[in-house]
């Protein structure tokens, strides 16, 4: 299987090398000198196109006070909420709009790249045109209620066998498209129920007993469910994993003691996951955690300013207050700037025609979804 890169076919095993090498790399100066565009008494909008409160918006708010001291000339910058359309309303506005100033930038995340990849006709952006400033990983969790009884994969005939099991998502092309694969990877019998207006309020119908398989991202788990795990009212099952510098999937370094889901996978089915599925599943994996998060600009924004922002990143990055208090809001991953993040941009933002045509006719058959 192969990715489909402007350049032509890259291995998907080097590219994700490449995009994996990247996100556990330390970030690093850009190559070349940048010279310092003075943002003295600007002001710098950050476009976040999803609403307040959520992880996207979180992670933007706990970066913007070091982003701000680090840019010369410490600029104001204000967070825009742009909602609406899973993502695709801000984002298209960004593209519409943004001039190559340095004064508009945009946070991206895995909900924005789902579309893209999958060919929604309501997106109007391109990643292409595009500069990665700044690219970050996540993780997460899968849990379920313990009335069901299971306790880790040794239960799986046990989980296979549940009736009434319910998933409350946010949409079938959302980020929650990774464990709905998941399921269909497991052979698990799980009703996806539409209509959540974020991972929170998924939370919530698992606490009320309305979904009894939920998961959340590392920095929501972490602060929401481990409470429940603790009072044995939620039982964790798999991480999604991490990539490492080989592209090859390991734990996730936040969940040591979790199997990533193709452990878990191996060990219920009894081989490796394999197929259009599981390929699916990968290349979603990567661009909706591995590499999910990036600081955009447009292309054309000169190599000054692109690279200011990378200097202020980097510098962002190596800051022992930014390094202390990361864990407690984005999890202990590493964030990367330079050319690291090119190739984690070049992971995340690709997707080959046999696997959109695949996952295109999945939705259609599993959702009644059409792109």
């Amino acid at each position: 299987m192969s990715i489909i890169t402007p350049q032509g076919q890259t291995g998907r095993r080097d590219l994700l090398r490449l995009g994996a090498a990247g996100l556990v790399a330390a970030g690093t100066l850009p190559g070349r000198a940048a010279r310092a565009q003075d943002f003295a008494g600007k002001t710098i909008e950050w476009i976040i196109p999803l609403q307040v409160g959520g992880g996207s918006d979180t992670w933007a708010r706990f970066h913007l006070p070091f982003l701000s001291r680090q840019l010369p000339g410490q600029p104001t910058i204000v967070i825009r909420n742009i909602t609406g359309g899973g993502g695709i309303n801000g984002t298209n506005q960004f593209a519409a709009r943004a001039r190559p100033d340095g004064l508009t930038i945009l946070g991206t995340t895995g909900s924005v790249q789902f579309p893209y990849l999958l060919g929604d006709p309501r997106v109007r952006y391109d990643y292409k045109a595009w500069a990665p400033v700044l690219a970050g990983p996540t993780g997460g969790v899968l849990y379920i209620r313990p009335e069901l009884g299971v306790r880790g994969v040794a239960d799986f005939a046990k989980l296979r066998a549940a009736q009434g099991l319910k998933y409350g998502s946010q949409g079938p092309t959302s980020l929650d498209i990774v464990p709905a694969l998941a399921f269909e990877i497991l052979g698990l019998n799980v009703q996806i129920v539409f209509g959540m207006q974020g991972r929170g309020p998924g939370r919530l119908a698992f606490e009320r007993g309305e979904t009894p398989i939920d998961y959340q991202t590392t920095s929501a788990f972490n602060a929401q469910v481990m409470p429940l795990v603790r009072e044995g009212k939620a039982v964790p099952l798999w991480s999604w994993g991490a990539l490492n510098a080989q592209g090859e999937l390991v734990r996730d370094p936040n969940f040591p003691d979790l199997p990533h889901f193709a452990e878990f996978a191996t060990a219920a089915l009894g081989a490796p996951p394999s197929g259009p599925a599981w390929e699916a599943w990968r290349t979603l994996f990567v661009a909706g955690f591995a590499a999910q998060k990036f600081v955009v600009l447009p292309k054309e924004t000169p190599a000054a300013i692109l690279d200011t922002y990378r200097a202020a990143f980097a510098r962002t990055l190596a800051d022992p207050e930014y390094k202390e208090k990361r864990g407690a809001v984005i999890g202990e991953y590493d964030e990367v700037t330079g050319e690291a993040c090119d190739r984690a941009y070049a992971a995340a933002t690709n997707m080959s025609d046999t696997t959109r045509a695949w996952v295109r006719d999945w939705l259609l058959r599993r959702f009644n979804h059409r792109m």
